[in-house]
């Protein structure tokens, strides 16, 4: 069996953690004929594929090699968010001190190590709902502790068992990759997998890429008391993101004291005695250098995914750098093995694997030939970025639209002029909903809020309802509350419909009322 990653500290909340997730003295099942369903992986998409499928009565295996509960639980989202919520407290505090005379003491500072600590005690509580014997017990799932290898089109190897299957499911997921960084692995390095077992904050810390993961971090690290620097490829942060979002989130940072390096690249990496230093130089700048010195790199950038060691080309399974290979059903080349996760699809999100989760189950047991199947591309994939504030994104971008020769009208409403928001002192942000020309018909929409994730729902939803924007406008929204944003955007649709011939109409109109 491969190593397992290592959990840090060993204190009462990762001892429980362990105890869930891979308990030691955890003995596998004896299989007792062909499994309806073996599902290899127990992150997110691994978890809810076989609870879906045991509830509806198939027989289920669950192999994994490492932790239950996958990145999400044990090195991504759950850790990360109790992180980015202390970090979120400390900015909170401050702000108070500044407006409304919060006395604090002339050194405070906040406590690295207890935020650390709330963080493994919340992980150690949400580890119940993903534990073996939860899955065993409760929800009747053969969970299996060890390497899964396909022995061919049907059998996979566990442990040295061989389990028989009419279908599986590979949810083995990705992992932080290396940037190919001369020095960068013998000075040593930080990644989602290592960074939430510190207990004290790195006086320097460098990040090496500006998505998700690597902006996140950088501003909880600089609001819990670390000096931050971000250098990455890029123009500006989150490049993915509408560029007016991630300007705020630029912005933000830089009143927060992140160093930025952007349209950079790291030609090598060293040991000195001052720290670790990185040899930045701009791209295409010729040779020159500058040294940026830190005590710890954190990679924010690249996943790679999981399929070493899985036999997979026994199993008649095709895939390549970028994963498995799955059809719109998220079947593989064998017609009996499917896909789902960050293995195989390039939303990498948990609310995505689960979402997966549910078409797997109905195509792999519930479908007969083309009929009763389910299509990831007809998925509407919302998705947040935690930073503070957030942004939140469903749909197309307005780039996305051109490409493809959609014209859309957007309307925007910056929170500024958003009640709720001014009393919060919460007026950085906007939102931005792109409807088909001529139309109300919405294909896209970004928020930027404190809340952004949590106001978002609302236009997935009438995606998905096919409600237009002019529907949300009959929404009555309680006031005051932040999410009047998007009355308004909807209030700015409904008054352009407003023509300077239906205007003259009413004009008319209240004349003749008035005789």
């Amino acid at each position: 069996m491969s190593e397992l990653p290592i959990v840090e500290p060993k204190d009462e909340y990762n001892q429980k953690l362990i105890e869930n997730v891979h308990p030691s003295t955890w003995t596998n099942p004896t299989p007792s004929g062909a499994y309806n369903l073996v599902v290899v992986g127990a992150g997110t998409a691994g978890l809810i594929t076989a609870a879906i499928a045991a509830g509806l009565g198939a027989k289920v295996a669950l192999i994994e090699r490492h932790y239950f509960g996958g990145d999400c639980l044990n090195v991504g989202c759950v850790p990360s968010k109790g992180m980015i919520r202390a970090a979120r407290m400390v900015a909170e505090a401050n702000r108070a001190a500044h407006e409304i005379g919060l006395h604090l003491a002339p050194d405070a500072k906040p406590d690295f190590g207890a935020a650390m600590r709330r963080m493994r005690r919340v992980r150690a509580q949400i580890s119940d709902d993903d534990s073996l014997r939860r899955y065993r017990d409760e929800l009747g799932v053969e969970a299996y502790v060890g390497e899964a290898r396909f022995l061919g089109p049907d059998t996979v190897d566990v442990a040295g068992t061989t389990l028989r299957f009419k279908r599986a499911v590979i949810a083995t997921g990705a992992r932080a990759s290396q940037p190919p960084i001369d020095g960068l692995a013998a000075a040593g390095y930080l990644t989602n997998e290592t960074v939430f077992n510190l207990t004290e904050p790195p006086r320097r810390l460098g990040v090496i890429g500006a998505g998700p993961i690597g902006c996140e971090l950088a501003q909880a690290f600089r609001r819990l008391g670390s000096d931050v620097v971000v250098m990455h490829a890029d123009e500006h942060i989150l490049p993915r993101e509408d560029a007016d979002a991630a300007e705020i989130v630029q912005r933000r940072f830089a009143e927060e004291g992140i160093l930025l390096r952007h349209a950079c690249e790291i030609r090598r990496v060293e040991r000195r005695p001052d720290g670790k230093v990185l040899h930045v130089a701009r791209k295409g700048g010729g040779a020159e250098t500058e040294e940026v010195v830190v005590d710890e790199i954190l990679i924010g950038v690249g996943r790679t995914p999981n399929v070493e060691g899985l036999g997979l080309e026994a199993a008649g399974v095709r895939y390549d750098a970028s994963g498995v290979e799955v059809n719109d059903f998220l079947q593989t080349t064998n017609p009996s093995i499917f896909a789902a996760g960050d293995i195989c699809m390039r939303w990498k999100f948990t609310h995505a694997a689960d979402a997966a989760a549910k078409i797997v189950v109905q195509n792999a047991l519930f479908s007969i030939g083309s009929v009763g199947k389910k299509k990831l591309s007809a998925l509407v994939m919302p998705w947040c970025t935690y930073t503070d504030p957030e942004i939140a994104h469903v749909g197309m971008y307005e780039a996305d639209a051109k490409r493809a020769g959609i014209e859309v009208t957007t309307y925007q409403v910056p929170l500024e002029q958003v009640n709720r928001a001014v009393v919060d002192g919460e007026e950085d942000g906007f939102v931005k909903v792109h409807v088909k020309k001529g139309t109300d018909e919405i294909v896209g929409a970004t928020i930027v809020a404190t809340n952004a994730g949590e106001m978002l729902s609302e236009v997935t939803l009438a995606i998905v309802g096919k409600l237009g924007l002019g529907k949300l406008g009959e929404v009555i929204h309680p006031y005051p509350t932040q999410a009047e944003g998007i009355k308004r955007v909807a209030g700015l649709y409904t008054r352009q419909r407003l023509t300077p011939s239906l205007k003259r109409w009413f004009e008319r109109w209240m004349a003749f009322r008035r005789r």
